[in-house]
């Protein structure tokens, strides 16, 4: 039977995920690692403890379930994304911590690139918004602060990477220096139309051509681990960051099909085949991934307080002890009793783009309970994704036949159902919901004959369950006419700062 390994290298743990052809999990192993913040609103990793808890989790894996690396098909990496690496090619060391995509540092500078107007240009060539949540304004960073940077980036001894990159060439001891096209889509340095990187942007941002990892395809043969004992010899075959991976995984192959990720915050991505859809509800137009010459897009949105509102009623307000307690205490209620939470606690996503915002509850009286709190809670993912939702298909004009699951908080049967009855359509959750470290695997497996063709892993066999739409839409959309009108009053309340004072 073939296995393929799947490094799963996330924000705040390395995972590894042993799946045989069916697509069936066989062995699992992760572990945690350092979680640095230097100073407010900077959040580092360690470079090596990256690579070092990755392997260890791939060999534990396999230990798990007594395999060799010659019983390994193929290894596709997935990746937490817009991380940024930068190391000495002569000695493979960092030149400094890995500045996470959560990182705030830059901000101003991406203020300064938006009042000198270049936010149309970034966003035709790469589909992205200026923010210092992508790669670019991270390296620029690090060439800037770090001493004699960038006199060894003008002289080519240095390279950058997101995650995967640093992963391929560590595993290869640094004989590849490569990224797959959905990663490269995340850097605000890749035109996503012609699929190479951009000289203008590198010019805006400073940043030498020679640093830049080679643009490939997302299943392909890149080589063979070489450096990390145990695992030798096993071709590297797919790259994807998590979110493309998670689409894939979820087998949102065709036009118009439509994942949403429930975690801390929430992420939804539309397959937009090959067209790479312009968003005009600040959206964002990116690579889903690159297969066989072809490459696929999709839009994407993100919701920043998902889960996090659970975990805000667990640890500041005390009234669930754990997170899975929110459900029972939600359920208790028959309906939320005019309460609607705006979870806005560090501003609103898309499509509202409001970082003046801030978190409110509207509707409380003398008989709200902590059950309808919850109860708001957990509603207020489920507008928020459905607002989303609206702005995908406003953009891609293209109505959708059901919603694609996965994440922690899809295992809360009551949000799922919630979510079904607001958007009015279906919602379809997995039975194995590893779907990010799936997506990997499903496309390593591709390019080293597992599967034959895309066709061959949409009819795998899975089992999920379905949230058929329950509630009338009058009642549905009326709650959502609440919801809006909450949202609108959560909006703006922080003062705005003057004007042009981004820079000061």
């Amino acid at each position: 039977m073939p296995y393929i390994l799947s490094l799963d290298q996330g924000t705040t743990s390395s995972r590894a995920l042993l799946f045989d052809d069916r697509g069936a999990v066989r062995a699992l192993a992760q572990r945690e690692f350092t979680q640095m913040f230097p100073q407010p609103g900077w959040v580092e990793h360690d470079p090596d403890e990256i690579a070092t808890s990755q392997f260890a989790v791939a060999l534990e894996a396999l230990a798990q379930a007594h395999l060799q690396p010659s019983d390994v098909s193929a290894i596709g990496i997935t990746n937490q994304r817009e991380t940024a690496i930068v190391w000495d090619c002569a000695t493979g060391k960092p030149i400094y911590n890995a500045i996470v995509w959560q990182d705030r540092r830059t901000a101003e500078f991406c203020q300064h690139l938006k009042t000198q107007g270049h936010e149309t240009l970034i966003q035709q060539r790469t589909g992205l918004l200026i923010d210092a949540y992508f790669s670019a304004s991270k390296i620029s960073w690090i060439l800037d602060h770090v001493p004699q940077a960038r006199q060894l980036a003008e002289a080519g001894r240095l390279a950058f990477g997101t995650v995967d990159a640093w992963l391929l060439w560590k595993l290869t001891a640094g004989r590849l220096h490569l990224t797959d096209a959905s990663n490269a889509s995340r850097t605000m340095l890749f035109n996503i139309h012609t699929g190479r990187w951009d000289n203008d942007l590198l010019a805006l941002f400073n940043i030498p051509a020679s640093m830049l990892p080679e643009v490939r395809a997302s299943s392909e043969v890149y080589g063979e681990v070489s450096s990390v004992p145990g695992l030798n010899g096993i071709p590297i075959a797919g790259i994807a960051g998590d979110q493309q991976a998670a689409l894939f995984g979820q087998r949102c192959i065709t036009s118009g099909l439509t994942k949403n990720t429930y975690g801390t915050g929430c992420f939804l991505l539309q397959s937009t085949g090959s067209r790479a859809v312009v968003s005009t509800h600040r959206l964002v137009t990116t690579v889903a991934w690159k297969i066989a010459g072809a490459t696929h897009y999709a839009l994407e949105g993100s919701v920043f307080v998902g889960g996090a509102v659970v975990q805000w009623l667990r640890d500041a307000l005390g009234i669930i002890r754990t997170s899975t307690d929110v459900e029972a205490l939600a359920s208790s209620v028959p309906d939320n009793g005019g309460v609607y939470f705006v979870p806005a606690f560090v501003g609103l996503g898309a499509p509202h783009w409001d970082s003046y915002a801030r978190g409110a509850i509207f509707g409380l009286t003398r008989g709200s309970t902590a059950a309808h709190v919850a109860r708001a809670a957990l509603e207020s993912i489920a507008y928020q994704v459905a607002d989303l939702m609206d702005a995908v298909q406003t953009d891609a004009g293209t109505p959708l036949p059901e919603l694609r699951v996965d994440g922690g908080a899809s295992a809360n049967n009551a949000l799922m159902q919630f979510q079904a009855d607001i958007l009015g359509v279906p919602v379809v959750r997995p039975s194995m919901t590893e779907t990010t470290a799936l997506g990997a695997a499903f496309l390593a497996g591709l390019a080293t004959g597992v599967w034959k063709e895309v066709q061959s892993i949409s009819n795998l066999s899975h089992d999920q369950r379905r949230f058929d739409p329950q509630m009338p839409r009058f009642q549905a959309e009326a709650m959502r006419q609440r919801w809006n009108e909450a949202i609108s009053r959560s909006r703006t309340w922080e003062p705005r700062l003057p004007e042009n004072s981004a820079m000061k």
